[in-house]
């Protein structure tokens, strides 16, 4: 990206110095301190702090169960009590999912969803909403076939602000994360109870946005999180990071979504929306009369556990 500074004239040798500066500094786990958040991410955990509130993230896999009804989902969850939306990229060997958002996976991808629908209905979305904050989720073989430098400019301009990729490790930034972050995006990294104090800055070493925590070992939807035990390692988190600390996998109720913001910044919803779409389908998979309006619901509960809980404790 940059040219070599050996032989450079002195001016042009500052600039190319500062540059590199300006992207170390891009690359660390602490957010703007600008006074003015330089991501929709920065400023949405920014207005929750103002609000002394956690957030509410919210998954859905995009295309799912067909491409209109999953933007109608989309469309509607900022009014719902969405935060920050988390929207699934469907990928045929998803090894992090459990079982519900593997069958959304395939339904989407059954529906014809790619990636390139993804990032269109990204678009779409921002055609009304210019402040949700859209973090993209998935694996790294989507973007790697569609190409990573036409992935970000494709997907800075639809209007995603940040990327979880679940199977890129830190010892890999170099696939995806800098250039990333270089493009403007926030690259969220996952942390899991097994992630100790030796590889835990590692982790977050080039980690912008947000952490999220997984509060359980294993896959997706498969056991509820211990509130004592996320609040431990939140301020184990913390003392590592300012980065605002979402805690995921096994919130299924408005009341475990409650416990869990009373000690975290936001609360991460996905396996239990989905199942609420999916029982909301026709014997064929296809969406039905009910199946937008019970998504809403789901988060509207949820959003009231969220600001419902004691964050005092």
């Amino acid at each position: 990206m940059f040219a070599s500074l050996e032989n450079a004239p002195e001016e042009a040798a500052q600039k190319e110095k500062a540059a590199l500066n300006g992207l170390s500094r891009l690359m660390t786990s602490k957010p703007s301190t600008s006074g003015i958040p330089s991501t929709r991410i920065d400023r949405r955990f920014a207005a929750l702090r103002a609000q002394g509130r956690a957030g509410l993230v919210t998954f859905t896999m995009a295309g799912d169960p067909d491409p209109a009804t999953a933007l109608a989902i989309l469309k509607r969850l900022p009014t719902a009590g969405a935060d920050v939306i988390e929207l699934g990229m469907p990928f045929s060997d998803p090894m992090s999912d459990g079982p519900t958002i593997q069958a959304a996976g395939q339904r989407a991808l059954k529906g014809g969803q790619t990636l390139a629908k993804t990032l269109e209905a990204v678009r779409a979305f921002r055609a009304g909403d210019d402040d949700t904050p859209i973090v993209l989720m998935g694996y790294f073989n989507p973007i790697y076939v569609y190409g990573v430098e036409r992935f970000l400019e494709a997907a800075k301009a639809a209007g995603v602000d940040g990327l979880i990729i679940v199977d890129l490790p830190p010892e890999e930034d170099d696939e995806l994360c800098l250039p990333a972050l270089c493009a403007g995006l926030n690259f969220v990294r996952l942390a899991t109870p097994t992630t100790d104090d030796k590889r835990l800055p590692a982790v977050l070493a080039n980690t912008s946005g947000f952490v999220y925590y997984v509060s359980i070992t294993g896959i997706t939807g498969m056991a509820a999180p211990d509130p004592e035990k996320v609040a431990g390692a939140v301020a184990r988190i913390k003392g590592f990071t300012e980065l605002p600390v979402a805690v995921g996998f096994g919130v299924r109720t408005a009341a475990d979504a409650a416990n869990i913001a009373r000690s975290a910044d936001a609360v991460v919803v996905g396996s239990a929306l989905v199942a609420v779409l999916a029982k909301n389908l026709d014997a064929n998979g296809a969406a039905t009369a009910t199946t937008v309006d019970a998504v809403s619901a789901a988060v509207r509960d949820l959003a009231a556990g969220v600001r419902g809980g004691d964050r005092s404790r």
